[in-house]
């Protein structure tokens, strides 16, 4: 449980890790109806498109930021706003952490900001994001 009072901008966010496999790729992308063979047809992706391995799939990237912040505040907030841009391709294999920070807080409405990331094993930014969420306040 989230205790709002407690909150302080610079405060992080709890870490979770992702690895996608063949099969949750292959799920997720008839799931969202997307089609294209990059997320699921390694010799396609690698030999046709050359990409280095089978591409994460931005979408599927952008849940599991939406999954950090909505993890955090449980049922303590809403998710009123949120955000990502995909800079870096990700690959079956890797494991990409998520995690952010806050960066504001309005006592007055129970609005908290936070920017949120995903970062590969290397530690590089792959898909920056923000989100706001807002808590009740009495």
């Amino acid at each position: 449980m989230v205790n709002f009072k407690a909150l302080k901008v610079g405060d992080a966010l709890p870490e979770r890790r992702y690895t996608a496999t063949n099969v949750s790729l292959f799920c997720y992308n008839a799931a969202i109806w997307n089609p294209h063979r990059i997320h699921y047809d390694e010799s396609y992706a690698t030999e046709v498109e050359k990409h280095p391995g089978v591409v994460i799939d931005g979408p599927l990237q952008g849940d599991w930021l939406s999954q950090t912040v909505v993890n955090w505040i449980g049922d303590d907030a809403a998710l009123v706003s949120f955000g990502y841009s995909n800079r870096r391709a990700s690959y079956l294999g890797e494991t990409l952490t998520s995690g952010g920070t806050i960066t504001s807080i309005v006592s007055q409405t129970g609005e908290v900001g936070v920017d949120i990331h995903l970062k590969n094993e290397n530690d590089e930014v792959t898909s920056p994001g923000s989100a706001v969420v807002r808590f009740r306040v009495a």
